[in-house]
């Protein structure tokens, strides 16, 4: 447990230096605060917290599940968490902590670590 927050504190120090244009860094950043526990550090849902939950968190890069997620309900299970959109309660709402530009812009990052983009 002990490595993997150590390993989780090191890729949280790789994404806070990557070289990718600001917009799309501060939507990286946010990821690796408020996402990376659960989703993971390579987007995969296999983050640290992953032991204790009942439900695997959404796999981030799975082209597949995230190209048929529309724009909207990414928007929405970011900001109302996913039982708003069907999915596990465990998912927490985040729209009284990140304003919308900041969902807004986490829904085109996930877009950018799916590869599907729409």
């Amino acid at each position: 447990m002990k490595t993997q927050m150590v390993a989780a504190m090191a890729g949280l120090v790789v994404l806070l230096a990557s070289s990718t244009s600001q917009a799309d860094q501060s939507s990286e950043q946010i990821y690796g605060v408020y996402c990376v526990q659960c989703h993971g550090l390579q987007r995969n849902g296999t983050g640290i917290n992953v032991p204790a939950l009942s439900v695997k968190p959404r796999d981030h890069t799975d082209a597949k599940s995230m190209g048929d997620t529309s724009d909207d309900e990414l928007v929405k299970a970011i900001t109302e968490g996913g039982l708003a959109v069907n999915k596990s309660v465990l998912m927490p709402t985040w729209g009284h902590v990140l304003s919308k530009d900041q969902i807004k812009g986490l829904a085109k990052y996930l877009r950018q670590v799916c590869k599907c983009g729409k």
